[in-house]
């Protein structure tokens, strides 16, 4: 939803200086490894927010685009009560765990699909890895590479036969466990599907999960 709200309001060129609110201290929590002062666009944020799941780009994002987090959850809510997300409310820009952050699979399916209308999105979500040339405050260049977690994209896992994997997003929390959302293909039919599985126990089961809703297509 963080993806959606910028790609349908924002300006992919504007220059965005990372704000306070970029500093995460929970544990375990991804990150795009932007700090405070740094100048990115908002297109480099995005992909540093889908690609490494960047909690500190989200804040970036969220800053940015709603004038602080709480107006960003704003026009997240209300894009997902626009799109007919009934089961789900935001708390945060970056998913990170609060009693009052909750999704079903069927709303991430929604969100996903809106998305997904999105070039660029389907651009980012592809991607294996992107390289990010930017200025810090101290005006200095920093070149920082992330790379793809979901293991279709970067081939450590085996796509079905007869099914190509366009993308999708990886998430885990200890509250959530091992999440991911894909768009896939029947190379035979061209028809496009989006496969979700939440609350994985591990990584492995999460893909072996995926792997074997996704081989259903051809089925």
């Amino acid at each position: 939803m963080t993806a959606l709200v910028a790609l349908k309001y924002g300006n992919l060129d504007d220059m965005v200086t990372v704000p306070q609110e970029s500093v995460i201290t929970e544990s375990g929590s991804s990150m795009a490894g932007v700090v405070p002062g740094d100048k990115l666009t908002l297109e480099q944020l995005l992909y540093g927010l889908l690609i490494p799941s960047g909690n500190d780009a989200a804040n970036a994002i969220a800053v940015h685009m709603g004038g602080s987090i709480e107006g960003f959850v704003k026009m997240m809510n209300e894009e997902a009560a626009r799109i007919g997300a009934t089961g789900t409310h935001f708390a945060n820009a970056n998913g990170l765990t609060d009693e009052d952050h909750y999704m079903t699979a069927y709303d991430l399916y929604l969100i996903f699909n809106e998305a997904f209308k999105y070039p660029k999105f389907r651009e980012i979500i592809e991607a294996k890895a992107y390289t990010a040339d930017y200025i810090n405050g101290a005006g200095e260049s920093v070149s920082r590479t992330w790379k793809c977690s979901n293991q279709f994209i970067t081939g450590e896992r085996d796509t079905p036969e007869g099914v190509t994997v366009l993308g999708g997003k990886t998430g885990t929390t200890k509250a959530a466990g091992y999440c991911l959302i894909i768009a896939s293909k029947d190379d035979a039919s061209e028809g496009n599907f989006i496969s979700v599985v939440l609350k994985s126990d591990s990584r492995a089961h999460l893909y072996d999960n995926m792997t074997n809703i996704i081989s259903k297509i051809v089925n």
